[in-house]
């Protein structure tokens, strides 16, 4: 039996309906991207369940990616994204890799042992933030710690406005304070690195077991990875739940705004530092180091600022490098295949 989804059901938005042409209302079918493979694509439209394959003419898509499609299914056009999230592709290529797109809120999961980190946190604030998105802080497994509050007190300070709840997946009641961002029409993220709860969590909020979950190991307190691709799911409170694999590696790039978004006290130092090179170590009249010397701020931020700034500055001057090398080869392609039409048309 074919199951038929709402659009409201799906995410759909206002945002993309008024992307839509009058003709495009009547002759095309919008759908969402739920599970990506290999070779093509799942996606959920009011007409059910459709798999659309990969062709060289279509744009890079992405979980969550809303498209419309011809009659037969065919692909059309990808809808202007309302978010979208992505990184540098893990080791050393050089590359770009989407994560997912029109997301609203993302839970940052870290679970309260071995895996929380102040830095890590950040480290998914900036990615959060560029993308356009609203970030909610979740911690995890509770019971493995004997002061939450402590934990808690740790991540608000890191911004007073950032929303953060302390939640045991194992238990149905404790998850409730969550459904507020799970409402009709939202679509929600889980990340967190390998280990943290996150398809516990998920479990939890889609009230099944649609997730597989593993015990951490003993011997260092880690989880192992139990989630192997973005997928979509549909929460029974009206909400879409994009659950992702355990990243060991997220590589900022093309993330300055994020940057300064996700350390606004830090950001609004710099704009009263002396020079607009200053490098914030001991340059006369640096902003930054004298709210240091004030305990306005702390080293470790500080410190984590400057190499996610590094990091950022770095891959994003690589891709840059790539793109135009890119561009460049382009360019020559299209000269000798002028040049060829030309000879063909000489003889």
């Amino acid at each position: 039996m074919t199951t038929i989804y709402s659009l409201s059901q799906l995410g759909w938005s206002p945002f993309f309906q008024q992307q839509l042409s009058l003709e495009e209302c009547t002759q095309y079918l919008p759908a969402r991207v739920v599970a990506q493979h290999r070779s093509h694509l799942e996606l959920y439209s009011e007409q059910g369940q459709r798999r659309l394959p990969h062709t060289p003419k279509m744009p890079a898509l992405t979980v969550g990616d809303w498209v419309l499609l011809h009659e037969d299914g065919a692909f059309y056009r990808l809808l202007e994204r309302l978010s979208r999230f992505s990184r540098k592709a893990s080791g050393s290529k050089v590359s770009e890799q989407l994560i997912a797109s029109n997301i609203d809120t993302v839970f940052i999961t870290t679970s309260l042992n071995q895996d929380f980190s102040l830095n890590r946190i950040e480290r998914y604030m900036v990615l959060i933030k560029e993308a356009g998105a609203d970030a909610v802080v979740v911690l995890t497994k509770p019971d493995l710690c004997d002061d939450p509050d402590s934990y808690l007190q740790q991540v608000q300070a890191l911004d007073p406005l950032l929303m953060v709840e302390v939640v045991n997946g194992l238990d149905a009641s404790s998850v409730k304070v969550l459904l507020p961002w799970c409402r009709s029409g939202n679509s929600v993220a889980v990340l967190g690195s390998s280990g943290v709860g996150k398809s516990t969590l998920v479990n939890a909020l889609l009230g099944e077991s649609t997730q597989q979950t593993a015990e951490a190991r003993d011997a260092d307190d880690k989880g192992r990875h139990t989630t192997t691709s973005r997928t979509l799911h549909l929460m029974s409170g009206g909400g879409v739940l994009l659950d992702t694999p355990g990243m060991r590696e997220l590589q900022l790039t093309d993330c300055e705004t994020g940057l300064e978004e996700a350390f606004a006290d830090i950001s609004a130092l710099i704009e009263q530092c002396r020079y607009n090179d200053c490098q914030h170590n001991s340059e006369p009249g640096c902003a930054v180091q004298r709210a240091l010397k004030a305990s306005q701020i702390d080293q470790r931020r500080l410190s984590n600022y400057l190499k996610l700034m590094r990091e950022q500055a770095h891959n994003s001057a690589s891709l840059a490098e790539k793109r135009e090398k890119d561009r460049a080869l382009g360019r020559f392609y299209r000269s000798v295949q002028k040049e060829s039409r030309k000879l063909k048309k000489g003889r």
